[in-house]
């Protein structure tokens, strides 16, 4: 009897067990709990301090920080666009997702695993606020506050062994911190080459999980489990330092590689204008490729004559032959004030016949207008000997993805010397009492070098760049002087030339760390700040 009541106690405990866990799955499905009422909605001057206290990790980012931007603008353009966005998003998510999926499926013996329903639902996230960080280099960052609470219907089917389960992802909650990062910046739409995302903390991530209908996530431990351990995931993959990189376009298109070589060889010019009043000129010749931030090449001053001749050659680097085209300005060299132009011309380079040198003789006019009458008046002649050699495929030089990298100096530099490259970038917050039409002069060694004038702004950009050829490296107590000079755009007596600011940069660095890129405060100027770059090349 002993033993015929354990098993009949044994049975009744299993079917007992198997009965009571039937009942209470189906009771937690269709059974909804009667003591869980809608929350009561006052206004914010009701709330009492804790109540507030609560709520201020609700308040945006714009709000709390004065660094965050308020992106009202953005958060209407995506609730108008959220309807095609859905579709375009989910379209990709399947395109990426498939064959991911069927290269992993044979590994876990399942047949078939696929999306039934993929949908992100009707509410659109929102951004609370966005902070630009300006670092000087050809990059853009810029970190967002992104909070989504959707309602996506995201369900999937997997088929093993002749059973099919399907699991339904609902009510989706993602508070993150994403940082992007657009660079390099370059001269090419849609102007950046790369695209780096970097969370910048863990994100929280909160969802309804169903598997046949049943909520998983309910089980106690499980929600808490699968959270934390999304959080870590995706962390390690995507936590700064570490970023998702997306490619835009070849960095190497983007940066317009040299294509070839452009020599030129001006020869002489003919029947030049007068412009000195005994009846002779000074004159000489700058080059320069449009569409080439490099300073022009010069010839060499011929005195005292109309019919000069140079014979001298110059080399240039052409990156799109299609569209650059050969500047040419004839000068007039004076001691005081500006140097007279004398006329112009252009040659388009595709307009030569690659590998073949040709001598041209150009009329010299005064602009580049076919309508401008004063171009019928004869101001000389210009006698040049061109040829544009495009390099061959092995000869192309790669092209440097990084912007930061120091390139090597030229052929021909001293061995014990290099190359000093100061590039003037912008200046800040200038201010000028009775005119602000800047330009940076640069004085180094005794030779001067000047950017081009921008007039009525104070906060210009110039992005030249200038070479310095030096026998050995700068010495510590060597420093560059940079000054920013403005100068009355009409002909005014009174106040003809302003000094908004200088600085004194010691070069002794530049040396040893090969590049800087710093924003210097300007000396004599109230807030005025300029961004300069050196660079130390060495063959």
């Amino acid at each position: 009897m002993g033993i015929l009541s354990s098993i009949l106690g044994f049975c009744g405990f299993g079917m007992g067990t198997s009965i009571g866990l039937v009942i209470g799955y189906y009771m937690f499905i269709y059974f909804q709990p009667t003591d869980v009422k809608d929350p009561i909605i006052r206004p914010l001057v009701e709330q009492d301090s804790n109540s507030l206290q609560r709520l201020l990790s609700e308040i945006p980012l714009w709000v709390k920080n004065p660094d965050y931007d308020r992106l009202d603008w953005l958060n209407k353009f995506v609730e108008i666009m959220w309807p095609y966005l859905d579709k375009a998003i989910c379209k990709t998510v399947t395109t990426i997702a498939k064959p991911i999926i069927a290269e992993q499926i044979p590994k876990y013996k399942i047949d078939s695993v696929e999306f039934e329903v993929l949908t992100l639902g009707s509410l659109p996230p929102t951004f609370q606020g966005m902070k630009v960080y300006v670092t000087g280099e050809k990059e853009l960052i810029m970190e967002l506050s992104l909070k989504w609470a959707g309602n996506p219907n995201i369900t999937v089917a997997a088929k093993a062994f002749g059973l099919k389960a399907t699991v339904q992802v609902v009510d989706l909650q993602v508070f993150a911190s994403p940082r992007i990062t657009l660079k390099p910046l370059v001269p090419t739409f849609p102007c950046f080459s790369k695209i780096f995302v970097s969370l910048m903390e863990k994100p929280h991530v909160d969802f309804g999980l169903k598997l046949l209908g049943a909520d998983v996530m309910a089980i106690p431990g499980l929600y808490r489990f699968v959270q934390e351990l999304i959080k870590d995931q995706v962390a390690n993959m995507y936590l700064w330092p570490k970023a998702l990189e997306v490619q835009i376009m070849d960095p190497k298109l983007a940066m317009r590689r040299p294509v070839g070589i452009f020599t030129v060889k001006v020869l002489k010019a003919t029947k030049l204008k007068k412009k000195d009043l005994l009846g002779g000129a000074d004159p000489y010749v700058k080059l320069k490729l449009t569409e080439d931030k490099l300073p022009s090449k010069k010839t060499t001053v011929k005195h005292k004559t109309l019919n000069p001749e140079w014979n001298e050659e110059f080399h240039l680097v052409v990156r799109d032959p299609a569209t650059q085209a050969l500047e040419l300005m004839v000068y007039d060299w004076e001691k005081v004030g500006r140097h007279d132009k004398m006329g112009m011309n252009v040659i388009p380079l595709s307009e030569l016949t690659p590998d073949e040198a040709k001598v041209m003789t150009l009329d010299i006019l005064k602009n580049m207008d076919p309508n401008d009458a004063q171009n019928e008046k004869s101001r000389g002649q210009i006698v040049l000997e061109v040829l544009y050699k495009p390099f061959k495929e092995d000869e192309i030089p790669e092209a440097k993805e990084d912007s930061n990298e120091v390139q090597k100096a030229p052929e021909g530099t001293p061995a014990g010397g290099g190359m000093l490259v100061v590039i003037v970038h912008e200046a800040e917050d200038l201010e000028g009492k009775h005119h602000t039409n800047p330009h940076v002069r640069l004085l180094f060694k005794g030779e001067e070098r000047r950017t081009k004038q921008l007039k009525k702004t104070r906060d210009p950009r110039f992005d030249e760049e200038f070479q310095f050829m030096l026998e050995e490296p700068p010495k510590t107590h060597e420093r560059l002087h940079v000054e920013v000079v403005s100068t009355s755009s009409r002909m005014g007596l009174l106040h003809p030339k302003e000094n908004l600011g200088y600085v004194d940069i010691n070069l002794a660095d530049v040396v040893s760390n090969r590049r800087i890129n710093e924003k210097h405060n300007l000396i004599d100027s109230k807030n005025g700040r300029i961004q300069i770059e050196l660079q130390w090349r060495t063959s």
